[in-house]
């Protein structure tokens, strides 16, 4: 019993931002693709440990009616507490520099109003989740409770079920852009690889909807290997 008044507690405690981000994720369809909401984005952060590097930039697109809405982007770069050299020619963001930084927690806000009632996706979006989860965590807040794809399990699944080595490899950025020939422009930028991913997954459900009856429940089904 006290564990239960403790966790309504902490719920009557959550921001107002909070619970408008909660609520707008009620009544999402699992139905026609085109209907739905998706938020592609991508993070890069100060190195490969989501709880203990942080996130140095976030980059979004909106998808929605089979369109990439360009105009309406999410893009922010975030003051860097923990800041690591090595990172740098990979994504290229000074620890200063001249880019306009917010705070973290600016950020995350900035971002849980962006992806109301979204779907999210993402290459290897575990990672980017995770990242964003432990940002969270440090605002005192639950975890992201969208539904997420991940461009890499949906590109699996263009391949036929009886080649199981398809299934067992980790396909990167690079080789499903290399396949696919997608343009790497702005590679390793979080807009950049946002958008990037965004492309790869309109080609990803072009090959997944060859009979044009393609479902948001047949994007989150796993399909068992064959062997």
């Amino acid at each position: 019993m006290e564990h239960f008044i403790k966790k309504i507690f902490r719920k009557k405690r959550l921001p107002p931002f909070w619970k408008n981000y909660e609520d707008s994720l009620k009544n999402i369809q699992m139905n026609e693709i085109a209907d739905s909401k998706f938020v592609v984005f991508d993070c890069e952060t100060s190195g490969l440990n989501p709880k203990e590097d942080r996130i140095l930039s976030m980059g979004a697109l909106t998808i929605k009616g089979n369109t990439i809405n360009i105009k309406n982007n999410f893009e922010c770069y975030v003051k860097q507490e923990v800041f690591s050299r090595d990172t740098v020619p990979i994504h290229g963001l000074l620890k200063n520099g001249n880019l306009k930084k917010i705070s973290e927690e600016e950020a995350i806000k900035e971002f849980l109003s962006y992806i109301e009632g979204a779907i999210l996706v993402g290459h290897h979006i575990g990672f980017d989740v995770n990242c964003v989860n432990f940002a969270l965590k440090r605002m005192g807040l639950p975890k992201l409770k969208n539904k997420v794809l991940d461009t890499g399990t949906l590109y699996k699944k263009t391949k036929h079920q009886l080649y199981s080595e398809a299934f067992k490899k980790v396909f990167t950025l690079d080789d499903i852009c290399d396949e696919l020939k997608v343009q790497k422009k702005d590679r390793h930028t979080a807009s950049g690889d946002a958008y990037i991913t965004a492309i790869i997954f309109f080609k990803i459900l072009g090959r997944l909807n060859k009979n044009n009856l393609l479902t948001l429940k047949d994007l989150f089904y796993v399909p068992k290997m064959i062997y």
